[in-house]
């Protein structure tokens, strides 16, 4: 797990816009006549129209697409009953999650009490607003209550993720890994370590999928939950026993299964140990499972181990279920979540998980193929094929059912719009941080005496994204690190000045003259050079002992690039270098290149530009589509002495197209066009890029690019990253100057993304 600081949750959530939600309109509101359709006088169509049907509120309004996380702050996460005020965040965050996975819009609730009747009121009158309702961290047995009661008196999905989402995601796991233990569930005996809301739940769900409930032994904090105890609520009395066992060392003995919802290190190996044949082991405590995954292997080499964390194989996590349960919920508009809908869930997890895995699924996670088996019988999290497999699942089974209202009739037309309101632009970042994190680089930075870079490092490194290699005066450094209580005082921190690198300076000092003596370099000079944290830095990189190099903060970028190139240089056969931004917008991510090197590329640069951004942007695994911009359509502007622009964008787009007639390609084209597929399929049908989405722009020059991303990120709200430098024989790159920390990390991770290519180039 990575370590989270106080100042930096706190300052994550404070910076900018408070929170992390907000409402975004979705129709124009430019013009006064936008405004009048919107509200007065128009708005009262619409209005009339509900009030004739009531159904015509989904034909209106967001309701069919608008979800309330709703508590009462009574169990929050591991801080217990909080109050509803400081639970928000919380809630906050669910509903960032269900944005990000499944486009599902949310209103977080928090109802101030503890009354069960007013809070069961309070939801019933707001509920007309709402498609469906999420209760979350709401305590024990109350939450068993208010879930049946709300269930029974109200016609949306209604679901306490923290009994059910939890309850789904084991269950899956726990059918495959069954399967491949080689049990029959109707035999087994499992052992639930924990009776609150999520382990009651896990039993029940269990209990459905065939697990019988005699052979199921609960226990809480005072121990198993047994017939002569007087102090069980009706909803533990479910599980309680007869048999002659009291703690948890006696019910572990020859048991297939154990269920960890409780707390950190309460199984032990001899626990383990006295299992049956191939155990199965939730141990779902999180973030410290009841037994850690390497103890537990070391007691039991045959064990199948599943936990809450994501550093180990098997994670049960609750976002694998709730965003595409509710997504497929409403899509039907059903009346409820019922037990139907949720195993339909579990099967279409655990079906998932014993399908084929994408290359890029598999590369994710840094593992060349997963394949079903002792250590994947748990879908990913980053598996985009998450909301074409569940949320179909369960609106099929709401159909099946009974409680879907508006049945789908195209299944193949609805798994491309689950595909289509997703894009690509929630997961990427998500996808290179996750790349990254599987093989970490050591990355180099210049400015280790910089507070920002100090603060990046930290990021990164506690990330797991990269390990940090600092340059800069020793002792400097240090006492910023204590200052602001950074933890990466372990880092390795380089002077380049000091006498304890001699050696390394000489030998650097004798490549850069080597490199170097027939343009001017004297010994003398080299040496010099060598002392500079930036030639250090990319000597470091040179010579393999640093795998990547950042840099830029307080250099302007031609004082990091000139050295780069003039001692690294560009690939073989290589033109000209390049960059590119990445430009995350709300319709997906976007490429721009060249956006700061090449200040007025002729034809062939062009082409080589666009060849080099169309390999980058595979390594994202997105097949790029590209659009060859200019201010003319396809010759509409014709030769002359004043429009070489277009002209030279013909020519480069010819090249591609005889020389590389597999790529999607075209130009020259104007930028609305481009990124209008109707308005380029009308008017331009012959196009190779007509009926697809552009993701990438090759702009005519560096002034025209670099004024589009700048436009973008100010203007239009997009999210940034680069410049990202292409070409170049070993992974340098520079950000912008007075950049921010998250720029830096952003950077770090393409950096890191960008040596482990290298690295496999190289092999």
């Amino acid at each position: 797990m990575a370590k989270i600081t106080k100042n930096d949750a706190l300052k994550y959530h404070e910076e900018g816009r408070p929170g992390k939600i907000e409402v975004v309109p979705t129709k124009p509101h430019r013009t006064q006549r936008d405004l009048s359709l919107a509200y007065s006088p128009g708005v009262a169509f619409p209005c009339l129209e509900i009030e004739k049907n009531k159904d015509d509120i989904y034909k209106y309004t967001s309701k069919g697409n608008l979800v309330a996380v709703i508590s009462n702050g009574t169990a929050v996460l591991g801080l217990g009953d909080i109050g509803a005020d400081a639970g928000k965040p919380v809630m906050e965050g669910k509903g960032l999650l269900f944005k990000i996975f499944a486009d599902v819009d949310v209103f977080d609730i928090e109802v101030n009490t503890h009354d069960i009747e007013k809070f069961i009121d309070t939801v019933k009158n707001i509920a007309v607003t709402f498609g469906g309702i999420n209760l979350e961290d709401i305590k024990a047995p109350e939450c068993f209550e208010i879930e049946e009661r709300l269930k029974k008196e109200l016609q949306i999905p209604i679901m306490h993720d923290d009994q059910h989402g939890t309850a789904i995601i084991s269950a899956a796991g726990m059918i495959n890994a069954l399967e491949i233990a080689g049990k029959k569930i109707e035999k087994v005996t499992v052992v639930v370590n924990g009776a609150g809301a999520a382990a009651i739940a896990c039993s029940n769900l269990l209990v459905s999928l065939g697990v019988k409930k005699a052979n199921i032994i609960m226990l809480d904090t005072k121990g198993v939950l047994h017939k002569d105890r007087t102090d069980l609520n009706k909803y533990k009395q479910l599980f309680a026993t007869e048999k002659n066992v009291h703690t948890l060392i006696e019910a572990m003995k020859g048991a297939d299964v154990f269920l960890g919802l409780s707390s950190k290190n309460v199984v032990s190996k001899d626990m383990v140990r006295s299992m049956a044949k191939n155990p199965i082991v939730f141990a779902m405590a999180n973030p410290d499972p009841e037994i850690t995954y390497d103890d537990a292997m070391d007691a039991r080499p045959d064990v199948l181990m599943a936990t809450g964390r994501s550093d180990y194989p098997n994670q049960v996590n609750n976002v694998l279920g709730f965003p595409f349960i509710f997504r497929g919920a409403l899509d039907v508009r059903a009346t409820c979540i019922n037990e139907e809908m949720k195993i339909a869930a579990v099967y279409a997890l655990a079906k998932l998980a014993k399908e084929d895995v994408p290359e890029n699924v598999s590369e994710a996670y840094n593992v060349k193929n997963l394949i079903f088996g002792r250590e994947y019988f748990i879908p990913k999290p980053l598996d985009w094929r998450l909301i074409t497999t569940v949320a179909p699942a369960v609106a099929q089974a709401a159909m099946d059912s009974g409680v879907a209202r508006k049945p789908i009739q195209d299944w193949e037309a609805y798994k491309t719009e689950l595909s289509v309101r997703l894009g690509h632009e929630n997961q990427l970042l998500r996808w290179i941080t996750q790349k990254a994190k599987l093989d970490r680089k050591r990355i180099v930075y210049t400015e280790g005496t910089n507070l920002k870079v100090l603060k990046a490092a930290n990021e990164v490194f506690h990330e797991g994204i990269a390990t940090p290699i600092l340059l800069g005066d020793v002792d400097v450094i240090k006492q910023l690190i204590a200052e602001n209580n950074l933890d990466i005082a372990c880092l390795k921190i380089i002077d380049p000045r000091c006498k304890e690198e001699e050696e390394r300076k000489n030998r650097f000092a004798e490549m850069i003259w080597k490199k170097r003596q027939r343009k001017g370099i004297t010994k003398d000079e080299a040496r010099e050079l060598a002392e500079s944290r930036i030639y250090f830095g990319i000597m470091m990189v040179e010579t393999g002992e640093a795998d990547a190099m950042v840099s830029g903060v307080t250099h302007e970028y031609g004082e990091v690039m000139g050295p780069a190139l003039r001692l690294i240089g560009p690939k073989p056969d290589l033109y000209r270098i390049s960059s590119m931004y990445i430009v995350l917008t709300k319709r997906g991510p976007y490429f721009f290149a060249d956006t700061t090197v090449n200040l007025d590329p002729d034809w062939r640069t062009l082409a080589e530009n666009a060849l080099l951004t169309a390999e980058m942007v595979r390594r994202f695994n997105i097949e790029p589509v590209i659009a060859m911009i200019s201010y003319s359509n396809f010759g509409s502007i014709k030769p002359s002495e004043h429009t070489q622009g277009p002209e030279k964008v013909r020519q480069a787009t010819n090249y591609l197209h005889q020389n590389h007639p597999d790529l999607l390609v075209d130009g020259e084209i104007q930028a609305n066009f481009a990124l209008n597929r109707e308005m380029m399929t009308s008017k331009f049908p012959f196009s190779k890029i007509a009926n697809h989405d552009v993701n990438t722009l090759i702009f005519p020059n560096l002034s025209s690019g670099n004024i589009a991303y700048k436009i973008m990120q100010e203007i239009g709200g997009a999210e940034v990253i680069g410049p990202i430098l292409m070409g170049i024989n070993k992974p340098i790159h520079v950000v912008p100057m007075e950049c921010s920390v998250r720029e830096i990390v952003h950077m770090t991770t393409i950096a890191a993304m960008d040596a482990q290519h290298a690295g496999k180039t190289e092999k």
